[in-house]
């Protein structure tokens, strides 16, 4: 099965002349692939985000922390994160989902990497500050893993479809 790739996968063989030619249009591809990735999955992760943060969790989390809390949190700061967050979300959740042709590993994957990156904020904080309370632990640690899970799975649909 040397040379053969899955179905979907939009990298082509090199070895197989007729490919060769269109090298050029196969980058642009793949290139195009990622932006898409990249951008459904950022504006869905920002939006769900936004909701929860400023709708659903905001009293939450002002109740718990409050004296920790910024009167307005450091937004260039906070884009920073959702720029190389983003980009955490494409390379180790979709585009694994692409090469099996599996939204539910793209939504498994993400739900994962959701764990990992807010269970390391969130436990590290839980360790080492004074008054951070479990039920922020247990919580963020929820939200993460169903914002980045639902978030890699649309993600994933909107570059399939």
């Amino acid at each position: 099965m040397q040379g053969r790739l899955h179905r979907n996968c939009p990298v082509g063989d090199p070895n197989v002349p007729y490919q060769r030619k269109s090298h050029r249009s196969t980058k642009n591809t793949v290139l195009m692939i990622y932006l898409k990735a990249y951008i459904a999955t950022a504006t869905i992760f920002f939006l769900l985000d936004y909701v929860w943060l400023t709708r659903v969790a905001g009293s939450f989390y002002r109740d718990r922390l409050g004296s920790l809390m910024l009167e307005q949190p450091r937004l260039s700061v906070a884009a920073l994160f959702y720029v190389f967050y983003v980009v955490g979300i494409v390379i180790f959740a979709i585009l694994p989902a692409l090469r099996t042709d599996s939204v539910l590993t793209a939504v498994l994957l993400g739900a994962l990497l959701g764990c990992m990156a807010y269970g390391t904020y969130d436990i590290t904080n839980y360790a080492t500050l004074r008054d951070w309370p479990v039920s922020i632990v247990l919580i963020d640690i929820a939200w993460g893993a169903a914002l980045t899970g639902i978030s890699a799975g649309v993600g994933y649909l909107v570059v399939r479809f």
